[in-house]
């Protein structure tokens, strides 16, 4: 929708679009409330010379200043353009309705064709902190003698303008490199025509325009992972993929490395092996890392493993009917990780070491194929029994998360995958499914997960389940037929490759790794999901 969104420190001499906030109306007292503003951005609505037009807009009865509705109204010279941003109740402002804001404001902006805006949501989110607060302090007061007002409720100005920011970034985002010219148009010079803008974005408060600036890196990151996973399987090969590894990391000063051909004999990476050897496009394990130079020479660093499944047939377990259609995504795991790697490079620099791999593979159908009824060995030494090829991931997953345990020395593993159907049968699109069994690096990604507002929710690991993939010719099979407990099978499964003494994290994004509907940040299609949680996570 954007061409380019970048802060600017220097006022504009002329204040073309002005974006202020206005809470809901408190009816509690008084059913017939409506919106008004808070002293402070009427102030500012005021010195724009749009007092007057700017209470006629709030006063319409179509508008009710709920979470992420909008309405436009001008100065009174018509010059400025004043975006008035409903922001629900006073006491329920999050960073998520900041950031859902953020997109609407973008697709406003981008219908005005805008060129720069200025930002004044501090006054609004002021009088929400000290709403939310007095709201806590009622509660604490309740809870008798002692009790203490959680001062969490707060939302800072470089959080907020993180959040508001990422909003921005989301929407800016736009894969047209496919449309052909029936879609593109040309001028009369027969060079293909833009008529999106260049946005400039300021603030007059620091903290807040520093957020904004750090929520459009997080936002380049994940559109990074967005444009991946719309990507073409045609085009997005398991060597283009492991290419763009490459490419980032000599943009960002990550270490690449990969593991092909004879490597992966070497190093007995026989998941990649068989699930890739039915295709032309071979498969690949791509290592990168991000060091600090102060980083101690013995830091353990986090690990990252995304599953990059450039495309899934089904192998010989083909698909049936249209369940092929949309599988260029099953790489949106190591999508991911590919743009985290983006963000803690550029925009988190932490100064603890992080590595990511990515199992890329493509698993298609030849006489090469690999089948039913295999018995494959991995590195750690148990046997898998494949029952179905279409449950090939978590075959791909076992070879990073075997390195990632004896190799790489890790304080915690991570890993994000599209693995199952039964996680969207059983959560939809609302949440990720979390397998993660250490209580400390669960409550860190819980955390990450607030703050990104990637949503993730925890599922159980109990024995049960993982004797559940035993097999009676292995040690394990890689599908069980009943389909009891279909996501947890998969994370049951992968537990086997995993050192029990190490902190891991297993996420299942099958449900939320693609939006299906148009609103707030997201248009139809990928989410990048993911990467801003990874960020985060590090960050913290």
């Amino acid at each position: 929708m954007f061409d380019a969104i970048r802060v600017v420190e220097k006022a504009p001499s002329q204040i073309k679009n002005l974006v202020v906030g206005v809470f809901a109306a408190d009816t509690s007292a008084d059913e017939n409330a409506r919106p008004a503003f808070d002293p402070a951005t009427a102030k500012v609505i005021a010195a724009a010379g749009g007092a007057d037009n700017a209470a006629h807009a709030i006063a319409r009865p179509e508008f009710e200043a709920s979470m992420g509705s909008v309405i436009d109204t001008f100065s009174a010279d018509g010059e400025t353009r004043i975006v008035i941003l409903g922001l629900g109740k006073a006491t329920g402002l999050t960073a998520d309705t900041l950031r859902f804001g953020g997109g609407v404001v973008g697709r406003r902006l981008a219908t005005a064709k805008a060129t720069s805006v200025t930002i004044e949501l501090l006054p609004a989110i002021k009088v929400a902190n000290s709403a939310a607060n007095g709201a806590a302090g009622n509660v604490a007061g309740k809870a008798g003698k002692g009790a203490k007002a959680d001062a969490s409720t707060s939302i800072s100005a470089a959080v907020a303008g993180s959040a508001f920011g990422e909003g921005l970034g989301l929407i800016g985002w736009v894969c047209d490199e496919f449309k052909g010219s029936v879609t593109k148009k040309k001028g009369a010079d027969g060079k293909e025509k833009n008529s999106r803008t260049k946005l400039e974005v300021f603030s007059k408060d620091a903290g807040f325009a520093k957020g904004v600036a750090r929520g459009l890196g997080l936002a380049e990151a994940a559109n990074l992972c967005r444009t991946l996973s719309q990507t073409p399987p045609n085009i997005a090969t398991t060597g283009y993929m492991a290419e763009q590894a490459k490419k980032l990391a000599k943009k960002t000063g990550l270490k690449f490395s990969i593991f092909e051909g004879e490597a992966l004999e070497k190093e007995r990476f026989t998941g990649l092996i068989n699930v890739g050897k039915a295709s032309e496009n071979k498969p690949c394990l791509v290592r990168l890392e991000y060091r600090p130079k102060d980083a101690k020479k013995d830091a353990k660093p986090l690990v990252l493993v995304g599953k990059t499944m450039t495309y899934d047939t089904g192998g010989l377990s083909l698909k049936i009917n249209n369940g092929m259609v949309g599988m260029k995504r099953d790489k949106d795991g190591g999508c991911a990780v590919l743009g985290a790697m983006h963000a803690i490079a550029t925009v988190i620099q932490p100064k603890r070491p992080v590595v990511a791999l990515l199992s890329i593979a493509e698993n298609s159908i030849s006489d090469e194929a690999y089948r039913p009824d295999d018995v494959i060995t991995y590195r750690n030494g148990v046997t898998v029994e494949v029952t179905n090829t279409d449950a090939e991931g978590r075959l791909v997953l076992a070879d990073a998360l075997c390195w990632a345990c004896e190799k790489e020395n890790p304080s915690a593993i991570i890993d994000l995958a599209t693995l199952t159907g039964g996680v969207v049968v059983a959560l939809g699109s609302t949440y990720c499914g979390m397998f993660c069994e250490d209580d400390a690096l669960r409550a860190k990604v819980e955390a990450a997960s607030k703050a990104s507002g990637e949503r993730v929710w925890r599922l159980p690991m109990h024995q049960e389940y993982r004797d559940l993939m035993k097999s009676p010719v292995a040690d394990i099979q890689n599908s069980n037929a009943n389909r009891k407990a279909h996501p947890i099978q998969g994370a049951a499964f992968l537990s086997y490759f995993v050192d029990e003494k190490i902190p891991w994290c297993h996420l299942d994004i099958a449900g939320v790794h693609v939006a299906d509907s148009n609103k707030g940040p997201f248009v139809d299609g990928p989410t990048g999901w993911g990467t801003r949680l990874l960020a985060e996570l590090v960050d913290a």
